[in-house]
């Protein structure tokens, strides 16, 4: 039987051995990373408190990988745990502001320089009562503890009829929206319990164990991997307010897909067009939202400006032609439609491009307003070739479009 341990040497704490602090700090840092957009549950606190018995909190960069590997689950989430840990532990009084959500300047100590956006707003302090703000404006809180009215009406809101904070908050909703990007059968097989050619290799190494008898016929089926995605983006002006949400959310919904058990990277190339096209490949190749947002703001040129679609089609055509995998590639296209250019042009375009992709479809937000028809000619010629249009106004409408997306497909 194991002796009981002697009153001059305590039973060692999680934290400081007197109050236990540090069961408390982690809870509140799980609420920050929470609020940052990282998906963590109290099974994912728990397990970090077993993490950090086990390797101790002598050493910092210890305490910092244990709690990494156990709470952090996608590497677009990587960076802005490191960031939200060396701010949030650096100041052991930190802590306890953070778990009643009051975090004023710590005084002579300068805020980490080129934070990310969801550090900041994870990190930010309520602003003071002087502070003249709507009551609308007020009534939004960047946490988790929102409440199911105000999370509802955030899903139905119009994206074009957000407050600031409201706008900041959606950015973090549309990037935990999933997407399944379809599937197809490549030439390539797998082994599989059910498929018209045997799989002899296994089957030969099973029969080996069995004494020579052949047990079971093993099989071989086709391997499934996503369709490539086209995506085209019109950053013009009467987009403004919807373009930056919807790359956010095409960039986390389409990063990968679950197949077989697995999740396999989707091949996907972007584009934002306006007066001219734009390149996005190099911003999307980035893991994290964050750095994406930064990098296309970077690269495209005349955010804001008017739509020619019928000249960008045809620079993708003329230069990134062999972008376009076959006839099995998606296209993505999010537009209004009120296109400057001329409709005949345009026509010519978009039949180029329905005959060398799989299926076009339009991702409109004018569909908010009842009755809506594509009476403009850029927006008819663009209904004309597309195979569906569907709408991408709020939260909900971006939930739906899963749903939408594969229904299409199964109907062609």
């Amino acid at each position: 039987m194991q002796a009981p341990a002697s009153p001059s040497r305590p039973i060692p704490q999680l934290g400081d051995a007197r109050t236990g602090k540090l069961a408390a700090n982690l809870a509140a840092f799980g609420r920050s990373l929470r609020r940052a957009g990282v998906p963590v549950d109290a099974a994912r606190i728990a397990l970090a408190q077993q993490a950090l018995l086990a390797v101790g909190v002598a050493q910092r960069l210890d305490m910092e990988a244990a709690l990494e590997s156990v709470l952090v689950s996608r590497e677009a989430d990587r960076l802005v745990f490191r960031e939200l840990f060396a701010a949030f532990f650096r100041d052991p009084e930190l802590a306890h502001k953070l778990l009643a959500q009051m975090l004023p300047r710590a005084d002579g100590r300068a805020e980490p320089p080129r934070q990310r956006p969801r550090v900041r707003e994870a990190l930010a302090p309520p602003r003071a009562a002087k502070t003249a703000q709507p009551a609308q404006e007020q009534a939004i809180d960047l946490d988790a503890a929102m409440s199911a009215s105000q999370l509802a009406r955030l899903k139905n809101a119009d994206f074009n009829q957000l407050s600031a904070s409201e706008y900041r908050l959606v950015q973090q909703l549309v990037q935990t929206i999933a997407l399944p990007v379809p599937t197809v059968a490549t030439r390539r097989s797998r082994a599989g319990s059910r498929g018209a050619r045997i799989h002899w290799s296994r089957t030969l190494h099973a029969a080996a164990r069995t004494g020579g008898d052949v047990a079971l016929l093993a099989r071989r089926q086709p391997r499934r991997q996503p369709l490539p995605l086209l995506i085209l983006v019109d950053v013009s002006g009467s987009m403004e307010r919807y373009a930056r949400l919807l790359l956010a959310f095409l960039h986390a919904a389409t990063a990968r897909v679950a197949v077989g058990g697995r999740r396999l990277a989707v091949r996907r190339d972007a584009f934002a067009f306006g007066t001219h096209l734009t390149d996005l490949h190099a911003a999307f190749a980035h893991a994290d939202t964050d750095a994406m947002l930064a990098h296309a703001g970077q690269l495209i040129q005349g955010f804001g400006g008017g739509t020619c679609l019928g000249a960008s089609l045809a620079g993708l055509r003329r230069h990134h032609a062999r972008r376009l995998v076959g006839r099995r590639t998606l296209v993505l296209l999010v537009s209004d439609g009120l296109d400057t250019g001329e409709p005949q042009a345009l026509a010519r375009e978009l039949d180029w491009l329905k005959r060398h992709t799989r299926s076009l479809l339009w991702l409109n937000p004018l569909l908010r307003f009842d009755g809506y028809q594509p009476l403009a000619q850029g927006a008819a010629a663009l209904h004309r070739a597309c195979d569906a249009m569907l709408a991408v106004h709020n939260v909900t409408r971006l939930q739906e479009l899963a749903a939408a997306l594969a229904q299409l497909l199964r109907q062609r």
